[in-house]
């Protein structure tokens, strides 16, 4: 429940939703008296904790739901979300800032998305967005790396990262430029057809137009990679 609350941070979360995702498509006969009781609870956690105090309720009940009274970035989950967002939009100009501000917004993980939280359906659509942008951060950083001339550096990760998630073909693509910049164009073509040969055989699919057009441009040696 703190869950939905936190990351609707300042909104009002009707009874309802907060039922269904608690007791799903089998709700108790007493939903709303549960509900009240979970909230209790909660708030008792926070009051041992110095969150929640007599003068200053931080989870209110509005209307016909609850809100908890927090600023949005006051939540970890919208800190990394808007740190990684300024980050990305520094690379290409300002690689090494760039790096900076990434590394920041990952270092907030401590493991997997919203773990140990209610098995629901919104949480858990929630948590998936949340290891995809992730995911996504970790690529803007390695090509932050990349642009500041560190090829080197991103090889070892990017054949983890690429072994842990083949399905991303730009781990494939910047594990393919790391390996040209470093003088082994070899692996760097083999890089590309084992992706081709996974993504064939695991999802019937072809390498994207981009991927593609890396791998032509590596065996033509094109100056502009």
């Amino acid at each position: 429940m703190l869950t939905m609350l936190a990351l609707n941070a300042g909104r009002v979360v009707a009874f309802d939703e907060l039922i269904d995702e608690l007791w799903g498509e089998a709700p108790l006969k007493n939903a709303r008296n549960a509900l009240q009781a979970t909230v209790k609870r909660m708030r008792k956690s926070l009051a041992e904790l110095g969150l929640e105090r007599h003068d200053r309720e931080l989870v209110r009940t509005v209307d016909n739901g609850y809100l908890l009274d927090v600023p949005e970035g006051a939540v970890d989950a919208y800190r990394f979300l808007r740190t990684a967002e300024r980050g990305a939009g520094l690379v290409e100009h300002r690689p090494y800032e760039a790096m900076g501000t990434l590394r920041e917004a990952l270092a907030m993980w401590r493991g997997p998305a919203l773990l140990d939280t209610s098995d629901g359906p919104w949480c858990r659509a929630v948590a998936l967005r949340l290891d995809e942008q992730r995911r996504t951060a970790r690529e803007d950083l390695i090509a932050a790396q990349l642009q500041a001339g560190e090829a080197g550096a991103v090889v070892p990760e990017l054949k983890q990262l690429l072994a842990q998630h083949p399905e991303r073909e730009r781990f494939s693509e910047q594990l393919m430029i790391a390996l040209y910049r470093c003088g082994r164009p070899s692996e760097a073509v083999d890089t590309f057809h084992r992706t081709r040969r996974w993504l064939d055989e695991e999802l019937g699919l072809a390498p994207s137009r981009r991927l593609h057009h890396l791998y032509q441009a590596i065996l033509v040696q094109d100056p502009s990679l």
